[in-house]
């Protein structure tokens, strides 16, 4: 008989979300970084420019939230990064989730310091 794996129990976490003009990825980690459950935008059936909209940002933290209350979440920190525009909504949905406080937020979104040339700016 196969031996059932135990869910370790996490009270504290942190959302790293990761919205790109193209997806919006959720990742739920404990405090030392092991990722605890994920979930994006594509992997939920939404394809092409669907991806990049608010609500299927919305139903990916969602997802990804009820994966990782299996671990017995309370409160989590959220980190964004990235330009997209399912980013505000993955915040407010994150934070509208019952029986988890959201503890802090911060923007983790890289910028240059004068490092590499950009790329050409678009002809749309």
């Amino acid at each position: 008989m196969a031996k059932r794996k135990v869910k370790k129990q996490v009270a504290k976490g942190v959302v790293y979300i990761a919205a790109t003009f193209n997806n919006t990825v959720i990742t739920v980690t404990d405090e030392m970084g092991n990722v605890l459950a994920w979930s994006s935008a594509g992997s939920l059936g939404f394809k092409g420019s669907k991806k990049s909209t608010p609500y299927a940002a919305q139903q990916a933290v969602e997802d990804a939230m009820t994966k990782a209350k299996e671990y017995g979440l309370k409160e989590v920190g959220i980190k964004v990064q990235g330009p997209g525009s399912g980013r505000e909504t993955a915040v407010k949905s994150v934070g509208a989730i019952e029986g988890i406080r959201v503890v802090s937020f911060k923007d983790i979104t890289p910028l240059p310091h004068n490092g590499c040339r950009p790329p050409k700016k678009r002809r749309v």
